[in-house]
C-alpha cells in the first residue's frame, strides 16, 4: 500500500446508543459529527476546523458482550499527537472515575487501555520520535513494559484542568484483531493487501504497516488458534478503513487484491450512513472498495478528499 495510507474510521456495534455517546462525549471528549437512524459518528475537528470521523457506532437493542475465545477487535487505537495530550486526555479519563485496564511502555510508544460500555478495547498511545525507534536491521522492535505512569501524568501541572475536547490532531493511528491463525493474517495483510511485515512477536502475534509506521494492524491468536467469530447477538467489529491518497491508490489496491484470488465489493455494499461518515473522515466516496480478511473482518479502502 502506499506509504501515506492511513486508518480512516472504525464502525462498532454497541448495545445502548445513549450510554455509548455518554462514554465517548463525556469521558474521551469526542463528540457527535454526525446522526443517522439509531447510529452516530464521533470524531473532532481538525486543525483546519473541519470535521474528522473517528468511530461510527450503531445501535443493536440488548446485544451482549463478545464472549472469551472470540475473533475480532481486540482494540482499536487512538493516537495523541503529544505526550502531554495523551496525558491530557488520561487525565480526564481517570477524574471522570472510568477504569483504566492496563498501561505500556511499548518503547516506539506509551499507551493506556481502557474498555468502553460494550467492552470495546481502546488504546490511547503517543508515538516517541521515529528516530527513537529501536530497530533490528528492516524491522522495528517492540515490547511490553511498564508504563512510567507517574512520569506521563507529570505532564500536567498539579490540579491543572485537562479540558474536555479530544485534541484537533487526534487520529486513528491502528487496530488490532484477534484472528484464528497467524500465517492467514500475512498471507491478507502483508501478500494480499500489500502491507509490510514489520514485526513477528513471537508465535501469536503479527504487526503490519505502510510508510514505515510501527504498525497500522496487529493480528494475534490470543483468543485461541482458530477462534470462533462472534455471535451475531453480540457487539462487535462492522469494518474499518484504510484512507489512500488517490483513486489510482485504491485501484492499485484492488489489482493487489484481484490477483490474490480476493473477492472485492463496491464501497455502496456498506450501508449507506458508511458514505456520510466517509466524507467526514477526509475520504472520498468516488473511489472504494470493500474487501474481507480470511477471518470476515470487513475492510474499506478508499482515497482521500482530492482525486
Amino acid at each position: 500500500m502506499h506509504d501515506l495510507t492511513r486508518l480512516g474510521w472504525v464502525h462498532l456495534t454497541v448495545g445502548d446508543l445513549e450510554r455509548s455517546l455518554s462514554f465517548y462525549e463525556g469521558t474521551l471528549g469526542l463528540h457527535p459529527v454526525w446522526r443517522g437512524p439509531g447510529c452516530v459518528a464521533v470524531g473532532l475537528r481538525d486543525e483546519a476546523g473541519r470535521p474528522r470521523t473517528l468511530v461510527l457506532l450503531s445501535q443493536q437493542p440488548g446485544a451482549r458482550p463478545k464472549p472469551p475465545g472470540c475473533r475480532g477487535l481486540y482494540h482499536f487505537a487512538l493516537l495523541l499527537p503529544t505526550r502531554r495530550q495523551l496525558a491530557e486526555v488520561v487525565a480526564r479519563v481517570v477524574r471522570s472515575g472510568w477504569p483504566i485496564d492496563g498501561t505500556s511502555d511499548h518503547w516506539v510508544s506509551e499507551a493506556v487501555y481502557l474498555s468502553d460500555p460494550d467492552g470495546h478495547g481502546i488504546e490511547l498511545y503517543a508515538d516517541r520520535p521515529r528516530d527513537e525507534w529501536p530497530r533490528r536491521g528492516d524491522h522495528i522492535l517492540m515490547t511490553t513494559e511498564p508504563l512510567d505512569f507517574d512520569g506521563l501524568m507529570a505532564e500536567l501541572a498539579p490540579g491543572e484542568d485537562p479540558g474536555g475536547v479530544m485534541p484537533a490532531g487526534t487520529r486513528l493511528g491502528h487496530i488490532h484483531l484477534q484472528v484464528s491463525r497467524v500465517a492467514r493474517a500475512e498471507r491478507f495483510y502483508r501478500d494480499a493487501l500489500g502491507l509490510d511485515l514489520v514485526l513477528r512477536f513471537g508465535p501469536s502475534a503479527r504487526f503490519f504497516a505502510a510508510g514505515g509506521y510501527h504498525h497500522h494492524v496487529g493480528a494475534n491468536t490470543w483468543a485461541g488458534i482458530d477462534a470462533p467469530p462472534p455471535p451475531p447477538d453480540c457487539v462487535q467489529l462492522r469494518h474499518f478503513s484504510f484512507v489512500v491518497p488517490s483513486a489510482a491508490d485504491v485501484q492499485a489496491v484492488a489489482r493487489r487484491l484481484e490477483q490474490a484470488g480476493v473477492g472485492l465489493e463496491p464501497l455502496e455494499r456498506l450501508e449507506d450512513e458508511v458514505l456520510q461518515v466517509a466524507a467526514l473522515s477526509g475520504a472520498s466516496t468516488q473511489a472504494g472498495l470493500v474487501t474481507r480478511d480470511e477471518d470476515g473482518h470487513t475492510i474499506a479502502v478508499v482515497s482521500e478528499g482530492n482525486p
